[in-house]
């Protein structure tokens, strides 16, 4: 029984980790690296700060229960987490 809920939570840790990794691969597609490469019309922070702004958003639009129902804020906050690893590890200022 615990073997079984052990492979059990296993394929869901690999489920839930392929929609985020589809999910910032269809986002790439449509939206190519406007994460990581900003336009900087208006705003000259840095990409990790500009990720930070981001997180931050997520986080108080989940703490305040402001969540629309066309988007997955959580799966929206993991993909922005894992896009500031990816900053951090291309260095990106």
């Amino acid at each position: 029984m615990i073997i079984n809920m052990k492979i059990k939570v296993q394929n869901l840790i690999i489920e839930e980790c392929d929609k985020i990794k589809n999910l910032l691969l269809e986002k790439n597609r449509k939206y190519g690296n406007s994460a990581l490469e900003p336009l900087r019309i208006f705003s000259k922070v840095s990409t990790i700060e500009q990720l930070f702004v981001r997180i931050d958003d997520k986080l108080s639009r989940l703490k305040n229960q402001q969540i629309d129902d066309r988007e997955d804020s959580i799966s929206d906050l993991l993909g922005y987490l894992i896009l500031l690893k990816i900053a951090q590890r291309i260095k990106y200022d």
